[in-house]
């Protein structure tokens, strides 16, 4: 009855066009003093426990690096890398760009950035070179998703506050289905440009191609440093975070000085505004698993599911419709830190490794941030290509369905997100 409730009061806080996270905060603070006998002390213990966590603050250095290196020049460069490395293929600039996206995502740890840095610069070049628009803005908008599966990302690290699961393993867990998926959207996007007869650029010379790499490899060598980091034991995610933003703000001033010291402080300014709104998101969902756990809620879905034979298969299943259904509604954030505590209980009882759900997850937040109505990286490519959200939608269709039977594969084939990880002893 109390899960009733509770999620009744949720609903109807968020029909109201009331921000999920205040949402979340007045469920919580509704049912805890007018049906429990909570005394308001031990919630405000809760509050500050539950984001005292070393990890969270991994989450504003990784936007501080992104910010920088998307403001700092760093994104021209990959994609000129990208594009002298695949360009002569079919769709040419658009292979650049799912490229590009794979490397910038291994660099800024979101998917908004990945489409603002990388599309601001090649959706325009790729409809002056006779790209449809369309087609430019569904492979950036789709390919822009890896910035959360491709490590490091912002939405692991929301995955392992919520569930005390290891950020250096869900890191690592990403990486071969990151570049999976990336080679899935590239196929897509070659099949489409060579059945439609898309453009082709020159193909580049080596030196031409050794050139771009050495423009490029500053902002590569972040990845070294993150990864190599974390893998190494030199440093922990959070200290790889902090690392990386020191490397991003050297790189983008001193070394590539497309921004000014005169611009640092607006950087920070806009880190700093992202970073708040995060972590004030992450502040209500702690609650509103509080309030969950006091009231036994996962405990009893739990039991409730496997006391209807419910297997592995079809958990997954109703996990992954559940979440495909959230991305409706919800962006990735919220939706982990409220789906998180309600399911991975269920999951772990039903022997599904921590690391493997948590990058199901993360697979079904990028579904959800590339359809209507609230997918954050349409609204992202809308503002670039000022197309409409119905046009965009019918734009990325067909890498949706590339990303839908992604979803499939690294669901039903755990051994494709666990490998390295347990190659690397990570687990």
């Amino acid at each position: 009855m109390s899960a009733l409730i509770i999620f009744g009061l949720l609903l109807v806080l968020m029909l109201t066009g009331m921000p999920i996270s205040i949402s979340l905060g007045l469920t919580v603070l509704t049912f805890l003093f007018t049906m429990t006998q909570v005394p308001i002390e031990s919630v405000a213990l809760k509050l500050f426990t539950g984001i005292e966590k070393f990890e969270i603050m991994a989450i504003p250095f990784f936007i501080l690096a992104g910010n920088f290196l998307t403001h700092g020049g760093v994104a021209r460069r990959m994609i000129n890398f990208a594009t002298a490395m695949v360009g002569h293929w079919h769709g040419g600039l658009g292979l650049g760009g799912v490229l590009a996206c794979a490397l910038f995502a291994a660099v800024s740890g979101s998917s908004p950035a990945t489409v603002v840095a990388i599309g601001a610069i090649l959706l325009p070049a790729m409809v002056k070179q006779g790209f449809p628009n369309k087609f430019g803005a569904g492979v950036i908008t789709t390919s822009g998703a890896l910035g959360i599966l491709i490590p490091p990302s912002i939405v692991m690290v929301m995955y392992s506050v919520s569930t005390n699961t290891s950020v250096g393993a869900l890191f690592m867990a990403g990486v071969i289905p990151g570049l999976l998926l990336a080679a899935f959207l590239g196929f897509t996007t070659w099949y489409r440009a060579k059945k439609f007869n898309y453009p082709r650029m020159p193909k580049a010379t080596w030196g031409q191609r050794l050139k771009s790499f050495k423009d490029a490899i500053w902002g590569l060598m972040l990845i070294v440093v993150v990864m190599g980091g974390i893998y190494s034991g030199m440093f922990t995610p959070t200290e790889a975070a902090a690392m990386s933003a020191v490397y991003a703000f050297i790189v983008a001033v001193f070394v590539y000085k497309d921004l000014s010291l005169k611009d640092v402080p607006k950087v920070l300014l806009n880190s700093a505004n992202m970073s708040a709104m995060l972590l004030y998101i992450i502040t209500n969902a702690v609650l509103f698993s509080f309030l969950l756990t006091h009231e036994n809620i996962p405990q009893t879905m739990a039991d409730f599911m496997m006391g209807t034979g419910v297997g592995v298969i079809g958990f997954l299943i109703m996990a992954n419709i559940l979440m495909l259904i959230a991305g409706n509604f919800m962006e990735p954030s919220s939706i982990v830190l409220i789906l998180a505590p309600i399911l991975f209980p269920i999951a772990v009882q039903l022997g599904i490794d921590p690391v493997h759900f948590g990058i199901i997850m993360v697979v079904n937040m990028e579904v959800g941030m590339c359809h209507p109505p609230v997918g954050l990286n349409l609204y992202v490519a809308s503002g670039i290509t000022k197309m409409g959200i119905t046009e965009l939608t019918v734009a990325v269709w067909p890498w949706l369905l590339t990303m839908l039977v992604f979803l499939i594969l690294v669901t039903y084939w755990p051994s494709l997100s666990l490998w390295l990880p347990r190659t690397l002893g990570m687990m």
